[in-house]
């Protein structure tokens, strides 16, 4: 698996996972917050291209990911996150944002 840079701020989440108690493992994706309203939640926007084979070329698509926003990363709205797969933290929540990528553009 990648490194993953460690945030300067402490916290003291059970469900974060460089300071608390959750593992990371599985999938990791790169998407952008577009809500981040839910208390220690964000949901994460993840783009990619799906082959199309009626028409034999590739279409962008798109999907919605809910994930854990721990205190110590708290990334907001327009903002480039890595998001890693993690136990289920409740009915849509199976990810967790490890890292700030970039602000918003």
């Amino acid at each position: 698996m990648m490194s993953l840079k460690r945030p300067e701020n402490e916290c003291s989440d059970p469900d974060c996972p460089f300071h608390g108690s959750l593992a990371v493992r599985g999938r990791v994706l790169d998407g952008v917050v577009v809500s981040d309203r839910m208390t220690k939640s964000v949901v994460i926007r993840i783009n990619y291209t799906r082959f199309n084979r009626k028409y034999e070329r590739y279409a962008r698509a798109s999907s919605r990911i809910t994930a854990h926003n721990p205190p110590c990363i708290d990334a907001k709205k327009g903002e480039m996150v890595r998001v890693a797969e993690c136990r289920p933290l409740s009915k849509t929540k199976s990810f967790c944002v490890v890292e700030k990528l970039a602000e918003e553009a």
